[in-house]
């Protein structure tokens, strides 16, 4: 069997794994909690997940050792995902073909459902006492590290800031590597806590294979922004031009951010060379976020 055939298996892995780790339905206080299950449940790519179990076949470290790691990592992207369709951020009223959360329960309840999917993430990592604590202590410093200032909340802070600015392209690019890739990054890199006899060389091989994927899948979004059918991105269709942000197509034209995408995917693979057969689950990967089309 080949990831391909396996991933509808993750997908449901991760689906299942998300609501048992979730608060239950019905819980105190319970608009809350339907806030964070109605974000976190039933949709989405769960790409960040799947980097996160393709990763641990690369390395060898078995699923059930990765649950909890592929629930916080998507948690901590969904917390992202409330906060960022927010009216004070890019005022998005769709995500994942529904309602977004905001529209769905309020801006207040959004907001606090974000900020308690953000804590659950690491509730979870933190909270398994079958697991080594230094596998579990270097999950949660490479989650923190992309989500904080230096990472995805950072990179959020200066897209906010640059709206309706002409940024270059390596601008953008420093960008989006915190904003979108630092979580890419760790997806990919937490697995590697949980993995024995690993050498120093093959995590610099993974590190730069989720730099060049982490930027592919940013340059794919605008792409999609662009070309996409609304109906299967699940998104507001040419949102970042009607906010005036920069995108790869805007600044580089079609084809060049197309072929810039292309040459970041080819990098990827490269970075996995050492790896030989063993990367076939991250090559997968790879070619599903570069020629999605959602």
């Amino acid at each position: 069997m080949s990831f391909a055939d396996r991933v509808p298996e993750y997908l449901e892995r991760v689906e299942r794994a998300l609501d048992a780790r979730l608060p239950a339905a019905g819980a105190r206080p319970a608009s809350l909690h339907a806030a964070m299950r109605y974000a976190a449940l039933g949709g989405g790519k769960r790409i960040r997940p799947l980097l996160c179990y393709a990763s641990g076949e690369v390395l060898g470290v078995a699923p059930e050792r990765l649950d909890d790691a592929a629930c916080a990592v998507e948690c901590v992207h969904v917390f992202s995902l409330v906060h960022d369709d927010l009216p004070a951020m890019d005022d998005d009223a769709l995500r994942r073909g529904k309602p977004s959360t905001h529209a769905a329960f309020g801006e207040a309840t959004a907001i606090l459902a974000g900020d308690a999917l953000h804590t659950r993430a690491f509730e979870i990592l933190a909270r398994d006492g079958t697991r080594e604590v230094i596998e579990r202590l270097g999950m949660i410093a490479i989650l923190a590290s992309a989500a904080g200032s230096e990472g995805m909340t950072g990179g959020q802070a200066v897209d906010l800031e640059s709206e309706g600015m002409q940024l270059a392209v390596a601008d953008l690019e420093a960008l989006d590597r915190d904003k979108t890739g630092m979580l890419i990054r760790a997806a990919v890199l937490m697995p590697t806590c949980a993995a024995t006899g690993f050498a120093s060389a093959s995590r610099d091989a993974l590190d730069r294979f989720a730099e060049c994927m982490g930027l592919a899948f940013q340059i794919k979004d605008d792409v999609l922004d662009v070309e996409g059918e609304q109906a299967l991105t699940g998104k507001t269709h040419g949102a970042d031009a009607a906010r005036g942000k920069a995108t790869y197509p805007s600044l580089m034209g079609m084809d060049n951010a197309k072929r810039r995408a292309d040459a970041l995917y080819a990098d990827a693979l490269a970075a996995l060379d050492r790896f030989g057969g063993a990367a076939e689950p991250l090559r997968w990967m790879a070619r599903y976020i570069v020629h999605r089309d959602r």
